[in-house]
């Protein structure tokens, strides 16, 4: 017997999680919530032959949803609201996934409030809590992954992750903004937003971090221990950059393996040097970067042997699915697919049906996901650090740890 899950928040982002978790055959019941109805009502007649989706399974509030006996909850809402949403619904007896961020607002102490609070809500209640951060399932994240269980990094020296992401690049943020705030809960959270600008307290980028972080703290398995970040000032008065410190971020952590690791957040560039969302990470025995795998070959023991360099695809470093999760997937765009034929996963770098097949395999198997709220906060609190340290003019700050998740 499959799980039930329902889906909070069906924008276009949204949208996208429904078919994936409808499809996948851990999933034996979908429910769908949305405050805007004729969103709701277009999937919902989309699903009406689905043997999954009962029409009767539509839900105006979370609360409504919170009533009902799904096992499990998505959250997509917008980015604001995550964390409280998320605390409501483990409050309320429910696993939850959620989008990314854990969230973000412009006070970094309120993020570390949040991150810890959901910690504690999850160990409290038992439910398990995961964040949709699509970089984790990303091909070269799993690589590295691979290669670090193999100890093929030898000791970690250095990382550097960025997220170069222009205001006006073709994912244009000026949009998106408009989108968001131009829904019920986005008039909501322009009248909330006023509280932050009477207090003077400015936004940054690296209060959203964890496209940039996450894969060199999955992949090494270490915390941040201390950070020295610094800003950059949008200089021709953007009013997109208004209620900013700063359009660009970047810091310089260490790490609780001894490694160092920077990180870039930046809203304002003209292009970036490879892709825009990505990591390289450098050991003593083996490197990454950019699709290529460098080693040495050395031990603990012995000398370094000549470099060996290999030059990988997507699709050769990816982890695969099962395989009946993966036809099942195939089939959401190619009805008569089957399990011989090509599996090409969509969605932020192919990242989407991982995070669906693990949200469900955790639960499904009552484990905690890969992507729970200790590691989720991890990633989180070193943005926060990194800009509370950037508004003190690069000051040295120790970074808070929660701890690793029960087993």
């Amino acid at each position: 017997m499959g799980i039930s899950i329902g889906l909070v928040g069906l924008g276009s982002f949204g949208q996208v999680f429904v078919d994936l978790f409808r499809s996948h055959p851990g999933v034996d019941r979908v429910a769908l919530c949305d405050r805007e109805l004729e969103r709701m009502d277009a999937i919902a007649s989309r699903l009406q032959r689905d043997r999954k989706f009962n029409p009767r399974d539509k839900y105006n509030t979370l609360e409504e949803m919170l009533k009902t006996d799904v096992d499990a909850v998505a959250i997509i809402t917008q980015h604001w609201l995550h964390a409280p949403q998320c605390v409501q619904a483990m409050e309320a007896g429910k696993h939850v996934y959620s989008a990314v961020p854990v969230i973000t607002v412009p006070d970094a102490d309120e993020i570390l409030d949040w991150c810890e609070r959901i910690i504690e809500t999850s160990r409290r209640t038992g439910q398990f809590y995961m964040l949709g951060e699509t970089t984790y399932y990303h091909a070269d994240t799993m690589f590295c992954r691979r290669k670090a269980a193999e100890n093929a990094f030898g000791h970690f020296v250095y990382a550097e992750g960025e997220y170069f992401h222009d205001v006006d690049a073709l994912c244009n943020l000026r949009k998106v903004i408009r989108m968001r705030t131009a829904s019920s809960s986005g008039k909501e959270w322009l009248e909330n937003k006023r509280r932050y600008q009477a207090t003077g307290i400015l936004d940054g980028p690296m209060h959203y971090p964890t496209h940039s972080t996450s894969g060199p703290v999955s992949v090494m398995n270490a915390h941040a221990v201390k950070v020295t970040a610094y800003g950059y000032k949008n200089r021709n008065e953007d009013p997109f950059f208004a209620d900013n410190a700063f359009s660009n971020e970047v810091a310089l952590f260490r790490m609780s393996n001894g490694a160092s690791v920077r990180i870039c957040e930046f809203r304002e560039l003209a292009g970036s040097f490879h892709k825009g969302e990505t990591f390289r990470i450098v050991g003593t025995r083996g490197t990454y970067a950019e699709n290529m795998w460098k080693e040495n070959f050395r031990t603990d023991s012995s000398p370094a042997k000549s470099l060996q360099v290999t030059t990988l695809t997507d699709e050769e470093m990816r982890d695969p699915l099962p395989p009946e999760v993966a036809v099942a997937f195939k089939q959401i765009d190619d009805p008569e697919a089957d399990e011989d034929s090509d599996f090409i996963p969509k969605g932020h770098g192919g990242s989407h049906p991982y995070l669906v097949h693990e949200f469900v395999d955790a639960i499904t198997h009552q484990r905690q996901p890969a992507i729970n709220a200790w590691e989720a906060a991890r990633y989180t609190v070193m943005g926060a650090m990194a800009h509370k340290s950037a508004l003190r003019d690069g000051e040295t700050l120790d970074v808070p740890d929660f701890g690793d998740a029960p087993q």
